[in-house]
C-alpha cells in the first residue's frame, strides 16, 4: 500500500483508541509491526497524530473550556480548575523529559511489553470496576488538588506503551473517589497539555524526520484521528456511564492475548 494509506489506517486507530482505555500508542505500535512499517518516522508519527485526537476534545468541550479561560482573572473556580490540570500534568512533564529516549528506543520497540501491558491493564480495569469506592467527586472541573495530583501520578504509568493514558487516569480517579464520568472527562482535559507537550517534544527531537515527504503523512493522520475521535469521545462516555470499565477490560485482554499469540507463533 502507499504510505498515505498507512497514515489513514493509523489515524483511524488513534482516533478510535486515544480516549478508550486500551492504549492508543500500544495499538498503533502493534499495528505498525503487523503492517511491517519501519521504525523511526512511524514511531514519531504515532506520537504526533495524537494531537489530532486531542483537538476533538477542544472542539467538543469548547464552551466549557472557554468559560474557564475567560474566567481566570475573576473566578476562583476557574483558577482552581486550571491549577488542578497543571498539578496533574507536572509528573508527566518531569518523567517524560527524563525518560523520553528510553521510552522511544526500548519500550516502543518491544511489542511483548505492549501486549503484556494490555492484558495486565485489562485485569486491573475489571478489578477496579468492582472495588472502586463510592464516589465523592462528581464534577471534573471541581476536583481537589490532592485528587488531581494522584490522577497525574497514575498518568505517568501510561509512558509504558500498552498501559493506556485514559485507562490509568480513569482508574486513578475512581480509586480516589471520583465518579466514572467525571474521571473520564478530567482525563480528556488533562490530555490537552499532556499530548501537546508530547507533540512539541517529539517534533523537536525528531525534527530531522519532518520533511516535505513526511509532513503530509502526519497531516493526513492528524485529520483522520480528529474526525474519528469526535465520534468516539461521546460513545466512550456513554459506555463508561452505563456499563463501567468492564467492556474495555475484556477488550484489552483479547487484544493483548491475540498479540502475544501472533508474536509467539507467527
Amino acid at each position: 500500500m502507499p504510505d498515505w494509506a498507512y497514515a489513514v489506517i493509523l489515524g483511524i486507530i488513534e482516533g478510535l483508541t486515544e480516549f478508550i482505555p486500551v492504549s492508543s500508542t500500544g495499538m498503533m505500535l502493534l499495528a505498525k509491526k503487523a503492517m511491517g512499517l519501519p521504525d523511526g518516522f512511524w514511531d514519531t508519527f504515532a506520537v504526533m497524530i495524537q494531537l489530532g485526537a486531542i483537538l476533538a476534545v477542544v472542539v467538543l468541550y469548547f464552551g466549557k473550556l472557554w468559560k474557564q479561560v475567560i474566567g481566570l482573572p475573576t473566578s476562583p473556580e476557574a483558577r482552581k480548575f486550571a491549577l488542578t490540570v497543571i498539578v496533574a500534568f507536572i509528573p508527566s512533564v518531569v518523567l517524560g523529559l527524563l525518560l523520553h529516549d528510553f521510552i522511544k528506543e526500548v519500550l516502543f520497540e518491544t511489542p511483548q511489553v505492549q501486549c503484556i501491558s494490555l492484558i495486565i491493564g485489562g485485569v486491573i480495569l475489571l478489578f477496579v470496576d468492582r472495588i472502586a469506592p463510592r464516589p465523592v467527586e462528581h464534577d471534573a472541573m471541581r476536583l481537589s488538588l490532592g485528587r488531581a495530583l494522584a490522577i497525574g501520578l497514575f498518568q505517568v504509568l501510561a509512558m509504558i506503551p500498552g498501559v493506556s493514558r485514559s485507562g490509568a487516569t480513569i482508574v486513578g480517579g475512581m480509586l480516589m473517589g471520583v465518579e466514572k464520568r467525571a474521571a473520564a472527562e478530567f482525563t480528556f482535559f488533562l490530555a490537552i497539555p499532556t499530548m501537546l507537550g508530547a507533540f512539541v517534544l517529539d517534533a523537536w527531537q525528531s525534527r530531522d524526520q519532518l520533511t516535505s515527504g513526511t509532513i503530509p503523512l502526519i497531516a493526513i493522520g492528524f485529520v483522520v484521528s480528529f474526525l474519528v475521535a469526535l465520534v468516539v469521545i461521546r460513545t466512550m462516555l456513554a459506555v463508561v456511564t452505563r456499563r463501567g470499565l468492564a467492556p474495555f477490560g475484556w477488550l484489552r485482554i483479547a487484544i493483548g492475548g491475540a498479540g502475544l499469540a501472533l508474536l509467539t507463533f507467527a
